[in-house]
């Protein structure tokens, strides 16, 4: 059973309930107050009898048949009820003999009795009977006609019977209403999740409500949002994971090739001792460069996996003394280093940060392909420091910015492959200023050089 059925049938019953009980309530109250009123109007009537005879026995020894008979008589007109004395044993009545038959009769711990009776002929009474004096059993009966007050009643139920059928009929048809309308965002939830199921990752709970169904839907579309953004990152890293298992496959496809081929060639066929050489020359140049290949994927992956510890470090140290080292061997192939340092202390990892420094400067030396300058800037930051390189090389065309941290990418393959590059080193300078909580950023333009920025924040000592 859907909840919106069920919701109408609670509010039905309900309804149902409430009418029910409080419509009963209120026709047994106006019932039990028209009684009331009879009874209290058979009592003043008793009452008024009592008082016409003590006043007609007046100076007489006792009460006679006479006497009795005379204040019925003058009574008659002005009761509005049929009226039997008993004296003795022997009734006198204006009334119906029959109608008395029925009339209650009092006991001996008891003076005045009532009773309600149902004619055949369809009509009501109220009879009471009182006991006047127990030694001669003088007694009064009683009858009064109350058909109007059960009439009154019967004619409430009716009504409230008619009454009841409308307003349940009309309380159905708005309980139904309602409980579209409330649980008609519940529906558009439901949507939401089966399309999210069926791959509609784009898909959203259109619920514009302020109550807590809204407050549902709107952390619904939230929780759909950071789904899809967060598949949308698997599938990235899926990607970059199938682009990195194709190019380690090229990187280690060619130089396994011409290492089997000149091996082969050195076992199976007779070389002079220059081509011999040149074949294991080429073997070790092969396998050294696969072995640095290992080797970086070896930092990178313990780069991911242990603890790192900083410590209070002078960047202007690390960068002046990496720039001083490199100096003298980027000279000779006429390229230049200069730098400028800022003083002071920060929280780094040194032989990191010196890695990263040294591959940052190899880039910047493939790229001037017949010598230049390569420029070094240093400062500190509140939380750290930041580091720029700079060089005045071929540059790096827009498209291939955002993929120079990616592993094996390279922007010329077959220059970097001749320059021993195997596409790693900037991927492990990314993992490098992640771990120090900083960034990297590339600026560049084709024929103008190179900036690489970086920001160091593992804070200050």
């Amino acid at each position: 059973m859907k909840f919106r059925v069920k919701l109408t049938l609670t509010i039905i019953i309900l309804l149902a309930l409430a009418y029910g009980v409080g419509g009963s309530l209120m026709i047994s109250l106006s019932f039990s107050s028209a009684m009331a009123r009879e009874q209290d109007n058979a009592v003043q009537t008793y009452k008024m009898i009592v008082d016409a005879l003590q006043l007609a026995d007046e100076g007489a020894a006792q009460t006679t048949a006479y006497t009795v008979t005379r204040v019925l008589n003058q009574l008659q007109g002005g009761m509005g009820a049929a009226v039997r004395i008993t004296m003795g044993g022997e009734g006198i009545d204006s009334g119906s003999i029959t109608l008395f038959e029925h009339a209650p009769v009092c006991t001996e711990e008891e003076t005045c009795s009532m009773a309600a009776y149902a004619a055949e002929d369809g009509k009501h009474y109220l009879l009471l009977n009182a006991l006047l004096n127990k030694a001669n059993s003088f007694s009064v009966d009683l009858a009064f006609d109350v058909s109007d007050v059960y009439a009154a009643r019967q004619t409430q139920q009716r009504a409230y019977q008619t009454t009841f059928v409308l307003l349940i009929a009309a309380g159905a048809a708005l309980s139904w209403a309602a409980a579209y309308l409330l649980t008609r965002p519940l529906g558009a939830l439901s949507r939401a999740s089966r399309e999210l199921a069926n791959g509609n990752l784009a898909y959203r709970a259109k619920v514009r409500s302020r109550d807590e169904v809204g407050a549902l839907a709107r952390d619904f579309n939230e929780m759909a949002e950071q789904l899809e953004a967060d598949v949308e990152q698997l599938q990235e890293a899926m990607a970059v994971q199938e682009r990195f298992m194709a190019d380690f496959s090229h990187e280690m496809k060619t130089p396994m090739t011409s290492i089997i081929g000149y091996a082969d060639l050195l076992r199976s066929q007779v070389l002079s001792p220059s081509e011999q050489m040149d074949a294991a020359n080429y073997i070790f140049s092969e396998g050294r460069r696969l072995e640095s290949l290992s080797l970086k994927l070896l930092d990178m992956l313990s780069l991911g996996r242990s603890g790192l510890k900083l410590v209070p470090s002078s960047p202007a140290a690390l960068v002046s003394g990496v720039a001083e080292h490199l100096k003298t061997v980027y000279v000779r192939q006429n390229i230049q280093i200069q730098y400028r340092c800022t003083e002071g202390v920060c929280l780094l990892e040194p032989d990191l940060v010196k890695t990263l420094l040294v591959n940052l400067l190899d880039n910047a030396r493939k790229a001037l392909d017949a010598g230049g300058n390569i420029y070094v800037l240093q400062e500190m930051l509140p939380d750290g420091c930041r580091i720029r390189v700079l060089d005045n090389g071929r540059g790096i065309p827009p498209e291939a910015l955002s993929h120079l941290t990616e592993a094996f990418y390279r922007v010329d393959k077959s220059r970097s492959r001749a320059q021993g590059g195997a596409g790693l080193g900037l991927s492990l300078c990314n993992e490098i200023v992640h771990l120090h909580g900083g960034t990297m950023q590339f600026e560049s333009r084709v024929g103008n050089g190179t900036v690489v920025t970086v920001e160091l924040k593992g804070g200050r000592a």
